[in-house]
């Protein structure tokens, strides 16, 4: 069986506080979910009816049943999410101060089992026949799930369409500038590059859209996607079109799966054959629709939610 879209790298377990506005300590309850970028996107694109799965690796442990469990419950395939000894599943929690402040507190130390990925763990038939690879840039942070990643990317040798994550993470890693060097090495492999424009500032040194879009192209890339958070989103073709679309106005929530539900949405519309503009205006929703829900995994919208936050934003405009 291939897939059409096969994600790699960040698992684990999303502990959100069921209270907003206020910090860790004062918080009471909490929610568990599903997450780990990556693992999300994978989720994102199912909830669009696309056959995806997710190549990772989780403690020996309860939580990492649970994600299985969940992954399975939202129509993943786990035959790629293997067990690792050297830590536990992961938990993240984070603190909801809406409209635009979210910290995030991972707990992946040591090492997390994500990052023990190993290049002969890596069913290099199924990497080559996904018609899309999705990989992060945390998943290059450390050894040997560097290792991995760049040998699935040379073993793909660019078939299909490639996505690179630019996911940049400063506390995994020791500075910018190292991680800027693996990156570089990442797009060669690379057909479309999707970031922030913090994160596209680590990838490529440029600070201001046009440029860093322009970066990425000249480092290897066919597609990229600058996402601008209220702003919009800028997304520039191989022959230097440009494209750029206003944001979804939305009450936010809790904006961290917003990225994830952008990217599963992303691959739907690249699936699908649409041109840039919609597929990115269509990504550019459901990340808005997303952001307006308190859970990531549980919050991804399906074709005909996003659809319809497209329409309601149509008639406010």
């Amino acid at each position: 069986m291939s897939f059409e879209v096969l994600t790699m790298g960040r698992v684990g377990v999303d502990v959100y506080p069921l209270q907003t506005g206020v910090g860790l300590a004062e918080v009471t309850s909490f929610g568990k979910y599903l997450g780990g970028s990556p693992t999300n996107v994978a989720v994102a694109a199912a909830r669009h009816g696309r056959r995806a799965a997710v190549v990772t690796k989780t403690g020996r442990d309860p939580f990492g049943d649970f994600v299985r469990t969940a992954l399975t419950g939202y129509g993943v395939d786990t035959r790629f999410v293997g067990t690792s000894d050297i830590a536990p599943t992961p938990v993240t929690f984070c603190e909801i101060f809406p409209p635009d402040d979210f910290p995030l507190y991972f707990y992946r130390l040591p090492k997390a089992p994500d990052l023990d990925i190993r290049p002969d763990d890596l069913d290099l038939d199924a990497v080559a026949a996904a018609r899309i690879l999705w990989f992060t840039g945390t998943g290059l942070s450390e050894d040997p799930s560097r290792s991995a990643t760049l040998h699935a990317l040379a073993h793909r040798a660019k078939s299909g369409t490639t996505v690179f994550d630019l996911d940049w993470r400063p506390m995994f890693w020791p500075d910018a500038a190292q991680a800027r060097t693996h990156y570089a090495e990442a797009l060669r492999h690379a057909t479309v590059a999707v970031g922030n424009l913090a994160e596209c500032a680590v990838a490529t040194g440029e600070h201001e859209p046009y440029a860093a879009a322009k970066a990425l192209l000249a480092a290897g890339v066919e597609l990229a996607v600058v996402k601008q958070g209220p702003r919009g989103v800028l997304a520039m073709d191989r022959d230097g079109t440009a494209t750029e679309i206003p944001p979804v106005p939305v009450d936010v929530v809790n904006g961290l799966g917003a990225g994830d539900a952008f990217g599963g949405a992303l691959c739907h519309g690249l699936l699908s054959g649409w041109d840039t503009r919609r597929t990115v205006t269509f990504a550019n929703a459901a990340g808005a629709v997303v952001a307006s829900r308190l859970a990531c995994s549980d919050a991804m919208p399906t074709e005909s939610e996003v659809e319809a936050a497209l329409r309601g934003a149509s008639r406010e405009a």
